[in-house]
């Protein structure tokens, strides 16, 4: 619209700027603007790298700390914010007329925090604190934006670890992870470990609540399984009928226990690691933790270790592993049909850091399943939201993967929490 006036006032022709708007006239002042808006962020978007065959769009940025999506069934995006903006947490983002251009948002929701997802005809969001939820109409629109519904308050939250991203069964059972605030259980101003660890009593794994019950408090809830220091990316597998997380690893090695470990070690190790969990289920925190290079349980400097022994005995092994501080906080298991054959049922997992060992990312992963269980190794599906070289960084990072959903359609889409951008991955045959 604006080249239109711009060339009116180049040659002084009214009646070519009348038959101009007569031509434009089926699209709105508004639309128009969106998609030259769009077209400019599509060619932004060309430096992340996906396999041959997929497209990456970008849908909208500078929305801020964008940490989890979830997306309805008429395609609208409801995404969650770990910072409010305009003094709110959530974010609605429509395409009115679908075009593929985002041309409606709204606000809403006045609580911080990372877990979002439709079930059973509601919205859930989580604050740092607990879960709420909104009544949805047929399209999934949510009807009151202003009054949600208190399922869970009063869980842990020290500010460090803090967020409570959760998922459901296909029972009305709602999963919800408590991370811990302590690395690796240390008393305070020592590097010797609580024995035993008073913090399991709280966080540093997974509890279940009612997903249909009001005004439960931490109390009310059952812990699914335990010795997990934070898991931001949870997801149900109606397949395997398990609760599959992303693990982030400890760290600090060097710093209390040099004499065990190099610097090198501290940043190379433990993995990170998708775990399938079931009730009763303890991956080990803080006693252990999973050496990837060894490919075993090691039994923690805080509790007696020395980098070499062997413990854990009862804990469970990780199903995927990956290297260390690359920061695991979404993880999809895709069921569309948008892909090709090879990714269906397989694994994403948006990683939020990056790899002193690998000197890569900020990406997406793909993690391939066969007969519900890991084949092959994983490897990277979306790369460089990084924006810089990260063996020789020129600048800052310029996005940092946090959130992934599954459109309606297939498609996959990622946020993140650093520019508030979100992407969508489709695949063209």
């Amino acid at each position: 619209m604006g080249s239109i006036l711009s060339y009116s006032m180049k040659n002084s022709n009214l009646k070519f700027v009348l038959l101009g708007l007569v031509l434009f006239s089926s699209f709105s002042f508004i639309s128009y603007r969106w998609n030259t808006k769009l077209t400019k962020k599509v060619v932004e978007t060309t430096n992340i790298k996906v396999p041959a065959g997929f497209v990456v769009q970008i849908l909208a940025s500078d929305l801020g700390a964008t940490r989890h999506m979830t997306i309805s069934k008429n395609g609208d995006i409801y995404a969650k914010l770990s910072k409010l903006k305009e003094g709110k947490g959530i974010y609605l983002l429509r395409d009115t007329n679908k075009d593929g251009v985002i041309d409606e948002t709204k606000l809403f929701g006045n609580y911080t925090g990372t877990g979002i997802l439709i079930n059973q005809g509601y919205l859930y969001a989580s604050s740092n604190k607990g879960v709420y939820r909104y009544k949805l109409n047929a399209n999934e629109e949510v009807i009151d934006t202003e009054n949600p519904e208190n399922i869970v308050n009063g869980l842990l939250d020290h500010g460090r670890d803090n967020a409570k991203p959760f998922s459901f069964d296909n029972k009305s059972n709602l999963y919800v992870s408590i991370g811990s605030y302590n690395d690796a259980c240390r008393i305070p101003g020592t590097g010797t470990g609580m024995v035993p660890c008073s913090i399991l009593d709280s966080a540093g794994g997974i509890w279940k609540f009612n997903a249909d019950k009001l005004n439960q408090g931490f109390k009310d809830g059952t812990r699914y399984a335990t010795g997990i220091k934070n898991s931001v990316g949870t997801f149900w597998n109606a397949k395997t009928n398990s609760l599959f997380i992303t693990a982030h690893g400890r760290g600090q090695f060097h710093d209390f226990y040099p004499q065990f470990y190099t610097p090198k070690q501290s940043q190379e190790m433990p993995a990170e690691a998708i775990y399938e969990l079931h009730e009763g289920d303890d991956a080990g925190w803080p006693y252990i933790y999973y050496d990837q290079f060894q490919h075993k349980k090691i039994q923690a400097p805080e509790y007696g270790g020395d980098g070499k022994k062997v413990g854990g005995e009862k804990a469970i092994n990780p199903t995927v592993t990956f290297p260390a501080h690359m920061g695991p906080n979404d993880l999809l298991f895709y069921t569309g049909k948008m892909f090709p054959a090879k990714y269906r049922n397989g694994a994403f997992v948006a990683f939020h850091g990056q790899s002193a060992e690998l000197k890569k990312g900020y990406l997406v992963a793909f993690v391939p399943f066969v007969n519900n269980k890991p084949s092959g190794k994983w490897e990277i599906f979306a790369d460089n939201f990084a924006g810089i070289d990260l063996v020789k960084p020129s600048g800052p990072i310029q996005h940092r993967p946090c959130g992934l959903a599954q459109g309606p359609d297939g498609a996959l889409y990622v946020c993140d929490d650093l520019n508030g951008s979100i992407y969508r991955i489709a695949y063209k045959k």
